[in-house]
């Protein structure tokens, strides 16, 4: 594990001569082939952002030859349009195809073929000592066919995720890899973490602290956690995909029942700012404030007012409600439950 205070200087692609001259003569070759490898199934991932100091960039990796690519879900991805760049620098809008925060997952599509890519049937498991590479762009170093920065490491351990963003603690509490080596950073997350030799070990994740030491972590969540669900939202057979659902009870319950008042609604893609928080409501117990953003409700990106209105009218009695919200630049998760019984309208 690593501590570091935030304000790390910016990598450059510089960076991979320079580690690579200070590693073993016996792992030069190895490594100098394996990037060669990675780079082209890693892409850059440009959306929302760019205000309040949250960066719009992010990385992200192909895992079919049809355009199938994995990154962390993140507020990066709530916006009208995604662009995914390929390490030959062509540049193709991006679908969002399902996200899972509780994994802290997304699988998204290009249209194009032939691509290189990694093959899930060909992930590895890693223990202590094993030295790896990271490759991401982190800090934005690439923005057409300039290479993403590579890192070399070691995983100091693996353990249960135990993290928080803010003062709030995350989704996520599988097992990941903690490395040795300053990994996760501003575009880093979504990231691949690789054996020497390029066998796929995980997906870096995030910009998190410890709950316990309040340091910052160098981690990366195995992709043998995330395997099952990228293939499931990939095929579309995701069971929390609700397209195909029944929408018989579209009208059960609104942002009121939970306490929150959204902005008015006056165009067709109002953003879902929390305009207020009522007194003694259960979101105001939970932590909401107003101006919050809300970007996900139960796994499913919140585009506008509107579409946040409609997930909340698909609740049953009882149902479980997780919002995430961005809030200053940071991205909180808020647990609600709906009301036990059905409005009176």
């Amino acid at each position: 594990m690593i501590s570091r205070n935030g304000q790390l200087l910016r990598i450059s692609a510089v960076l991979v001569c320079l580690l690579l001259c200070t590693a073993p003569v016996a792992h030069a070759q190895s490594s100098r082939q394996t990037i060669e490898t990675v780079l082209p199934r890693v892409v850059k991932i440009f959306g929302a952002g760019g205000v309040k100091n949250l960066e719009s960039y992010g990385s992200g990796f192909l895992v079919s030859a049809e355009g199938h690519l994995v990154t962390v879900w993140s507020h990066v991805l709530d916006a009208d349009r995604v662009t995914v760049v390929l390490d030959d620098g062509r540049r193709f809008d991006a679908e969002l195809l399902g996200a899972e925060p509780s994994l802290e997952l997304a699988v998204l599509k290009i249209d194009a073929q032939d691509l290189p890519f990694f093959d899930l049937d060909q992930i590895s498991d890693a223990g202590p000592g094993t030295r790896v590479l990271a490759f991401s762009n982190v800090f934005e170093v690439a923005v057409g066919d300039e290479p993403v920065s590579v890192v070399h490491g070691v995983i100091a351990a693996t353990d249960e995720l135990s993290a928080r963003s803010g003062r709030y603690d995350v989704s996520y509490t599988g097992p990941v890899y903690v490395v040795d080596a300053v990994t996760n950073n501003s575009g880093a997350a979504g990231g691949v973490l690789t054996t020497r030799d390029g066998q796929l070990l995980g997906m870096i994740g995030r910009q998190l602290q410890n709950s316990q030491s309040n340091t910052w972590l160098n981690y990366a969540m195995p992709l043998s956690e995330l395997d099952t669900t990228i293939r499931q939202i990939q095929s579309g057979d995701f069971s929390r995909n609700r397209d195909s659902e029944s929408t018989e009870f579209d009208d059960n319950f609104d942002s009121i029942d939970f306490g929150i008042v959204l902005v008015p609604d006056v165009v067709e893609r109002t953003p879902a700012y929390v305009d207020a928080v009522l007194d003694g409501s259960q979101a105001m117990a939970e932590g909401l404030q107003p101006d919050d953003l809300i970007v996900f409700a139960n796994n499913r990106l919140v585009h506008s007012c509107k579409a946040f209105e409609e997930e909340l009218g698909q609740l049953q009695p009882s149902d479980d409600l997780t919002v995430v919200v961005r809030r200053g630049g940071v991205l909180l998760t808020i647990s609600l439950t709906a009301p036990r019984t059905l409005p009176q309208r």
